[in-house]
């Protein structure tokens, strides 16, 4: 094979992050709804029979399905069977930064609107109840910032006579700031605190 051969492998290829093809998708939305003249962030409280964070505050969301057309519409699929309404009362959906997690996941945030119109009526098996906050609210917050340290365990049977310093390697420590938000007595925190602190930093940002 000579290097023009080798090289027309990579003229047509799309780069994407290394590994991507083994981490599931979820896709998510962050609510807005008018209430009174007012923008709010609609907020879940996940069920309490559910087997993962039970009784946690999330934004509506899950998991893409090849059969999605997109993670947009799967944001709003989600959305729309989480809070028992139509996907046509979802609109002028636009994506907010991606996330990726400590384990597999890539997950795909969008901020939309609900039309105030329609009433909801939360799936119970999903959902325990909702509730929203004001925007203007959130946007004047200062959350409580608290770090999470991960901790490298090789498995056993790690090789540890293959790399310079064996045993001793010196494992580079991670390190990951969780935010906590309160209203009333909510607490909002974990990946739906990241994707809300993103969601205001990019509205503060715009009107600096």
């Amino acid at each position: 094979m000579r290097i023009n051969q080798l090289l027309e492998k990579f003229q047509h290829r799309t780069p994407v992050i290394l590994g991507s093809e083994q981490f599931t998708k979820f896709a998510v939305l962050l609510p807005l709804i008018e209430k009174e003249g007012e923008i709010h962030v609609l907020f879940e409280v996940r069920s309490h029979e559910m087997r993962r964070q039970p009784g946690e505050v999330c934004f509506p969301g899950g998991k893409y399905d090849p059969d999605d057309e997109d993670e947009r519409f799967t944001a709003i699929r989600e959305t729309s069977e989480e809070l028992g309404i139509s996907l046509s009362s979802i609109h002028r959906t636009f994506p907010l930064d991606f996330m990726l997690s400590p384990f597999e996941a890539m997950i795909f945030p969008f901020v939309g609107v609900l039309s105030a119109e329609e009433q909801l009526k939360p799936n119970p098996a999903e959902v325990a109840e909702v509730f929203t906050v004001p925007l203007n609210y959130l946007l004047t917050a200062v959350p409580a910032c608290h770090s999470v340290r991960f901790k490298v365990e090789p498995e056993a049977g790690f090789p540890f006579d293959l790399i310079i310093g064996g045993e001793d390697y010196n494992w580079r420590p991670r390190k990951r700031e969780e935010y906590f938000y309160v209203y009333e007595n909510r607490i909002i925190w974990g990946m739906t605190a990241r994707i809300l602190k993103h969601f205001l930093d990019i509205i503060k940002e715009a009107d600096m």
